[in-house]
């Protein structure tokens, strides 16, 4: 499986943010569409970094409610670690394993194509082993 088929059923939406936004606004946006990481955009709607829960609360614990008033572009992930719609699913998995963290960015001939979730790549393995499960169990009726 690929992550194109994730996003087939998922769809290639990507929440983006200006780096220009408060880490406050943000916030709100994570909240309100119940999110666990935006995609921060430059003016130019590339790519700049990456906002997450985990980087909200860095931001908490180091620098106190004051963290809410600055511009995202202080707080973000800028080392942005990404994957295309041709990786396999397994193989993402590890990569998101490897580095500790909960979601990447597809990007497919350098533009934003979507976004995975750790969650997503798990629903899809899921998916795909009660797939498996159901075949075999055809199988062992079909031989009684």
């Amino acid at each position: 499986m690929h992550i194109s088929d994730i996003l087939r059923v998922k769809g290639t939406h990507v929440t983006t943010v200006q780096q220009t936004n408060t880490i406050a606004s943000v916030v709100r946006i994570l909240a309100e569409k119940r999110l666990g990481a935006v995609v921060v955009e430059d003016r130019w709607a590339k790519m700049v970094g990456i906002f997450s829960e985990r980087d909200l609360v860095g931001a908490l614990a180091n620098r106190g409610a004051g963290a809410l008033g600055l511009e995202v572009r202080e707080l973000m992930t800028t080392t942005v670690i990404t994957c295309t719609s041709n990786d396999r699913v397994d193989a993402v998995m590890g990569k998101m394993t490897m580095n500790r963290i909960r979601h990447l960015p597809v990007i497919d001939d350098g533009r934003l194509a979507g976004i995975v979730s750790i969650g997503d790549l798990v629903h899809s393995r899921l998916d795909e082993k009660e797939l498996e499960a159901g075949v075999l169990l055809d199988i062992t009726r079909m031989r009684h």
